[in-house]
């Protein structure tokens, strides 16, 4: 599933949309992405606006469109779901059987695809940002993500093991199982570790390692699709005996809180 720098890639795709007049709107209707939708209403609204600007927060992105003459706004919410994506296309692009949303510019065709349907759109009219965006949890790297914060939640949630904790969109929006190993290996902690278990020094290695993988995750794969280089976890986690690329210890995997994890037992001790 995106997480939070693949989501900011895929929002910057629609980029070229920018400051452009929607002429038509094109949807599936019954497309499972639509669900507890208006959806007449939804294409009522879009057409004829401009795109102003958009957002991305943990796994979801927003689109603001706004008609010259109307004082409220179209609030388009996007979540990728598993499989979906968005892409432009040159406007002769002829939609494929999984482009469940196409937003049709003069230029260009803003192009949403999601194949297995996990994903959702989600629409609101009016002045100010709906509910469904305003009450989302603070982005990772504001400064409404504190240490304190981050105590407070692991103490909270004392018994359950770290890497599920770290999973819990209510605090952590846009890590997911890759980002959680990550920062649980450059902190040194084991993902069986209880979350209300950890020591001062341990919190605040995981503080700084959550902050750190956010915005270089951002940088390296949320810019350009790039690879992260081979000094971090991400590129060895599905290697055949693969090795930790500080210690040289093989990794090992299993299943915590549901999801298949990879750790290093000479780095992460579980205590």
């Amino acid at each position: 599933m995106p997480e939070l720098a693949e989501v900011e890639y895929f929002r910057k795709q629609w980029n070229p949309g920018l400051n452009h007049r929607i002429e038509e709107v094109r949807i599936h209707p019954k497309a499972r992405i639509f669900r507890g939708m208006n959806t007449t209403a939804f294409v009522r609204a879009l057409t004829g606006a401009a795109l102003e600007k958009s957002e991305a927060r943990g796994k979801q992105m927003l689109f603001i469109a706004k008609k010259k003459s109307a004082k409220s706004r179209a609030w388009l919410g996007l979540h990728l779901g598993m499989t979906g994506k968005l892409r432009v296309e040159r406007p002769d692009f002829q939609p494929a059987k999984h482009d469940h949303l196409i937003l049709v510019q003069a230029k260009h065709l803003l192009v949403f695809e999601d194949p297995r349907l996990f994903g959702r759109v989600l629409f609101a009219e009016g002045i100010e940002p709906p509910a469904w965006w305003a009450k989302l949890p603070p982005d990772l790297l504001s400064h409404e993500f504190t240490l304190k914060a981050l105590d407070i939640f692991l103490k909270r949630r004392a018994r359950a093991p770290i890497k599920a904790v770290l999973l819990m969109q209510e605090r952590f929006p846009g890590i997911g199982n890759w980002m959680a190993d990550e920062i649980l290996w450059r902190a040194a902690i084991h993902p069986k570790q209880p979350a209300g278990s950890l020591g001062e020094a341990q919190t605040k290695a995981l503080y700084r390692e959550i902050r750190w993988v956010c915005r270089e995750a951002l940088r390296i794969i949320g810019a350009k699709w790039d690879d992260p280089p081979d000094s971090w976890l991400f590129n060895h986690r599905w290697e055949k005996g693969g090795a930790c690329p500080r210690t040289g210890a093989k990794l090992q995997h299993a299943t915590i809180g549901g999801r298949t994890t990879c750790w290093s037992p000479a780095r992460q001790k579980l205590h």
